[in-house]
């Protein structure tokens, strides 16, 4: 796949794989899937450790409160593919993040 320089396709095709992703969610812990939902609660909070509960519709993770200080929050969420799709920024480096991992999804779809 090329990199494609229009945001908004990109971002719409990044849409296209979250959704596709929690609708193949299969239940192990480390899925593919699993880590691309991660990746993303990690970029937009800036956060660490983040743990989602699936079955409990339950997100954890720890939030930075200053210099190398951080709090654990959980809270509840019931439509997780919408709430990633609203974590999605348009910003240059988000981009290349959204660019990069619908390049490694296509790759490991096509395998």
């Amino acid at each position: 796949m090329e990199f494609n320089t229009n945001p908004n396709a990109t971002l719409d095709e990044f849409k296209s794989l979250i959704s596709y992703s929690i609708f193949h969610l299969n239940s192990g812990e480390d899925s593919n899937y699993t880590i691309l939902h991660r990746a993303i609660i990690k970029k937009y909070f800036d956060a660490k450790n983040v743990r989602i509960n699936y079955k409990e519709h339950t997100v954890d993770l720890q939030i930075p409160v200053g210099k190398r200080k951080y709090t654990g929050i959980t809270f509840e969420c019931q439509d997780l593919e919408r709430f990633l799709k609203s974590c999605l920024k348009k910003d240059e480096k988000s981009m290349g993040f959204y660019q990069e991992a619908l390049n490694h999804y296509s790759i490991f779809h096509a395998a």
